[in-house]
């Protein structure tokens, strides 16, 4: 399997720069694998797919503003870390630019209050460990000094922090937003709850996955990138308790996908546990503990992309987003959602 058969030819004026004001009016498309049926509607709408006995799966993830710009201490180079990963303590793994120009006892201060310390180089393309020194509490002192991470195809600047988190964004610790779950409001869970749609938080704290593109030629010779999570054993009995009654489980995001087929035995029960998963969804794979997807328009030749592409075939996903294109779909993080039936 080529990672090129998984390209598509997108106009760029289709990549959403920003957000919609009511996130729950964006597009929804909706595919029904069974009839190969497409309906074009709006996001609010999915009430009508959403059956009493369904549970929801999201993941409560939030966004750091994980992106510092700083200064050498020394001669006042500039230098940009994006924070992904905690090591421990202070200790991050982070991506850093000009790489090669940083190096290990420097030290660069982000803000009054915030300065980054070099300890030494991590195994990727532009990795450093750093010590983040500051005073008072972390997520304080970081949510004044950082800014978000927003991905390079976003140019415009993001007006609001919180329009990058979704509704539920609980626990602290991704480097990007599980963008499917942008589109829910409060008012809508209200609703879904009023219909008795169960809904379980589980958690996967986005990392270098995110950014990393597929190099290879061959699919199978990409490696994913570890990724932390957390299942309760409550989220497991409930999500457990769903599919005993009839009812379906319905992952809101790629990354509710991949934990719960991390966490899922060979019968596709849920068990609850924590650890770090670099699970690779692609073509072929069999489905234990997901039946439906709430998801985005994913980039060409992404793992994303390959991971939706398992839910039915290369074929028929290749040409649903032809039809999101002919219709003008909006793509990508602040853009239109599709709920895979």
């Amino acid at each position: 399997m080529l990672t090129k058969d998984f390209y598509y030819d997108l106009p760029k004026e289709l990549i959403a720069q920003t957000p919609v004001e009511d996130r729950s009016s964006c597009r929804l498309l909706v595919y029904d694998r069974r009839t190969r049926e497409i309906t074009d509607t709006v996001f609010r709408d999915i009430l009508w797919y959403l059956h009493p006995g369904d549970i929801l799966v999201r993941n409560n993830t939030k966004v750091m503003p994980a992106r510092l710009y700083a200064v050498r201490e020394d001669n006042g180079a500039k230098a940009e870390f994006l924070l992904l990963e905690r090591v421990e303590g202070d200790t991050w793994k982070c991506i850093a630019r000009p790489a090669r120009r940083i190096r290990p006892g420097y030290l660069y201060r982000a803000s009054d209050e915030l300065s980054v310390r070099i300890v030494g180089d991590a195994d990727m393309e532009g990795g450093k460990i750093v010590e983040l020194v500051y005073g008072g509490i972390f997520e304080e002192v970081l949510d004044r000094a950082g800014s978000m991470p927003l991905p390079p195809y976003i140019k415009e600047k993001l007006k609001n922090p919180t329009d990058y988190q979704t509704v539920y964004a609980k626990e602290l610790g991704s480097a990007a937003a599980p963008t499917a779950g942008l589109h829910f409001t409060e008012d809508l869970f209200r609703q879904l709850k009023e219909n008795r749609v169960e809904v379980a938080d589980i958690l996967l704290h986005v990392g270098l996955g995110t950014f990393r593109p597929v190099s290879a030629d061959n699919v199978e010779d990409h490696v994913m990138h570890s990724e932390y999570y957390e299942v309760s054993r409550d989220a497991a009995d409930a999500i457990n308790r769903a599919r005993e009654n009839g009812g379906r489980r319905i992952a809101v995001g790629t990354t509710s996908v991949r934990t719960l087929e991390s966490v899922a035995d060979a019968d596709g029960n849920i068990v609850g546990k924590t650890g770090w998963t670099n699970i690779f969804i692609k073509p072929g794979y069999r489905f234990k503990a997901v039946d439906a997807l709430i998801t985005n328009f994913h980039l060409p030749e992404s793992t994303l992309l390959m991971l939706v592409s398992a839910m039915c075939s290369r074929e028929e996903i290749l040409n649903v987003y032809q039809h999101a294109i002919e219709e003008r779909y909006r793509f990508f993080s602040f853009g239109d959602a599709m709920l895979i039936l």
